[in-house]
């Protein structure tokens, strides 16, 4: 049988680093004089900086040069970045390091598949990145999710078919974006929002060995 491989999302599957986005957006917006809830974060998981700041800016009904631009998104970026700084092990989901450990013994290809330009340091604060065998960030993609690019170069990478690859996500968009890949999506989080998902999950304190056996074998429903 071909190999199966597996990939993950960073943000909101593996850490949680979606509340220091909130955060950096927040203090944007605040400058900005634009209302910016945690309702409102929501639309901007697993989508680029870029995006979201055009997002941001089309709720609050501003015009930006191209300079202004650019340094709003230099300047979110710098106030996030201040935030993951200071990162360690304790920011890891729960029972991430146990999945990751049990696919690495079964040497089983994994990749991360992230929109965030930070992974790789991300990875390193919190001691992961020895996990993976290739990153696909957003230094490495031209469009964002829903597209499939980031899931089509990490199973290229890995040298795995499309179809045999098993994607974890937190975000409507990097489900959309595993399924339009023609990958088995499994979401992270609330069932009633990852509606799409091929499976759904809390978290990884509810997948278990047989589960994640089944799926090596892709002997699954």
């Amino acid at each position: 049988m071909n190999k199966t491989g597996f990939i993950f999302d960073l943000d909101g599957v593996i850490v949680d680093t979606a509340k220091y986005h909130f955060l950096a957006w927040k203090k944007l917006a605040d400058e900005l004089g634009i209302d910016f809830t945690e309702k409102d974060n929501e639309r901007f998981k697993g989508v680029s900086r870029k995006r979201c700041l055009e997002i941001l800016l089309e709720m609050g009904g501003i015009k930006a040069t191209e300079e202004q631009f650019s340094a709003w998104l230099v300047e979110k970026n710098e106030d996030y970045l201040a935030y993951i700084d200071a990162m360690d092990e304790s920011e890891i989901l729960p029972d991430v390091p146990k999945v990751l450990k049990y696919l690495k013994n079964l040497k089983i290809p994994m990749a991360l598949g992230s929109a965030s330009k930070n992974a790789r340091s991300i990875l390193e604060k919190v001691n992961l990145l020895s996990y993976f065998d290739t990153l696909v960030d957003g230094n490495s993609v031209t469009k964002a999710k829903p597209d499939p690019e980031v899931f089509q170069i990490a199973a290229e990478r890995l040298g795995v078919k499309p179809e045999n690859c098993v994607v974890f996500e937190d975000a409507l968009a990097g489900i959309e974006a595993a399924n339009r890949a023609g990958m088995i999506s499994i979401g992270i989080g609330e069932a009633n929002v990852l509606t799409a998902a091929r499976f759904n999950f809390v978290d990884f304190t509810e997948i278990d060995s047989e589960f994640l056996n089944n799926l090596i074998h892709r002997n699954i429903k």
